[in-house]
């Protein structure tokens, strides 16, 4: 566990996850309230660094980065799906992103109700200056809010940005 000796000054007041083992809870809800924590404290920073870099707000950030892994788009249902979204709140960040001119929208051939969208070569471009700067922003929340034991531990289910296939 990263003490405050450890951590930037304003994250000195605001305590690390707690190590695992030990206390009530078997290590599996041990383990889940330690990545909630931590997924806390990444959201929560990522957050601000998309408004400054992107000029977007976080769900609509979720929105570009679900179909900047569909280059050929994806249904809207399809969206709302993955990202556990309601349907009409979707909607709304749809039109957001495609007033900014980062997504598009079209009707699925042979569906008269369905609406597929995708990225714009904008959207694509602005992922592409903005994403080292974000991941090292969610690499820097999680070495503030965890320990070394567990950062290599959720390290472990993160794909090294060496290995990356996507990286250009």
């Amino acid at each position: 566990m990263a003490t405050s000796a450890e951590r930037p000054a304003d994250q000195a007041d605001r305590p690390a996850c707690p190590p695992l083992g030990g206390g009530l809870l078997p290590p599996e809800l041990r383990a889940w309230m330690v990545l909630l924590a931590a997924t806390g404290t990444v959201e929560q920073r990522l957050r601000s660094a998309v408004k400054d870099t992107l000029d977007v707000s976080h769900d609509e950030f979720l929105v570009l980065c679900l179909l900047a892994e569909r280059p050929g788009g994806l249904r809207m249902t399809q969206v709302a799906d993955l990202l556990g979204r309601p349907k009409t709140r979707l909607t709304y960040q749809i039109a957001c992103l495609q007033h900014a001119g980062l997504i598009t929208r079209r009707s699925v051939c042979g569906d008269r109700r369905g609406i597929e969208v995708a990225l714009t070569d904008k959207a694509r471009e602005r992922l592409r200056e903005t994403s080292a700067l974000l991941a090292a922003t969610v690499r820097q929340a999680l070495a503030d809010s965890m320990g070394p034991d567990q950062r290599a531990a959720v390290s472990a289910l993160v794909p090294d940005p060496e290995d990356d296939p996507l990286k250009s």
